[in-house]
Parts: C-alpha cells; structure tokens; sequence
C-alpha cells in the first residue's frame, strides 16, 4: 500500500487493523461497530464516519483521534494536526528518527539495486 492510498481514511484503517493482527469481527467485537460497516469504511464506500466511530477505532488500534477525524474530512485544529505516521508510531527521539531515515534509505537503496 503506497503514502498516497494511506490518505484515504478506509486504506488508513485497514492498515492499522491489519498492523494489530485484528479481523473485522475482533474489532466488531471489541466496538460494537458491525463488521459490513468497518468494511465499507475499509473500501472507502463511508468515507466520513461519525466522530464516535472514529473515536471507538482510534481507542482500538491506539493511533492519533485527530489525525482520523483529519481524513474523514472533519476540522481539525493545526496544533492537533499530525502526520499518518506520527499517528501510527507516536513520538520518536532522535535517535530513533535517525535510525528510521537510516533504515528507510537502506530499503530504497535496496529496491534501487534490485530494479537494475
């Protein structure tokens, strides 16, 4: 899944499901969200669930509520306003942000050795 598909709200979230090893029921079962509904926000038929559904889920999968409610197309204020990574991640030092570049740029590099 590429950063552009990651801006959309239902490839966001199948993704953080997908990061917690969870399935459609788990995350019904745990929210009482039904499992047709997070699907058709999964596959971006919702694509602005309620503020409430979206509070269940970022409770669920531990990520930013503002960043949700930022890609469903709901104001947010700027000083809330973070990245779909931050969101995943949450703070980093950095050092660990050094040693994320650090890895990022040995991926492409191998990616960049493997296309030739």
């Amino acid at each position: 899944m590429g950063k552009d598909s990651l801006q959309k709200l239902g490839d966001f979230l199948k993704k953080c499901r997908e990061d917690k090893r969870l399935t459609l029921r788990d995350v019904e079962e745990a929210t009482d969200i039904s499992n047709g509904y997070l699907s058709q926000i999964e596959s971006n038929k919702i694509k602005k669930p309620s503020p409430v559904v979206l509070d269940k889920l970022s409770t669920l999968y531990e990520i930013s509520y503002s960043i949700l409610m930022k890609l469903a197309g709901y104001p947010v204020p700027e000083m809330e306003e973070q990245s779909p990574l931050y969101a995943r991640i949450g703070e980093t030092s950095k050092e660990e942000e050094d040693a994320l570049v650090e890895y990022l740029e040995f991926l492409r590099a191998k990616r960049n050795r493997s296309k030739k």
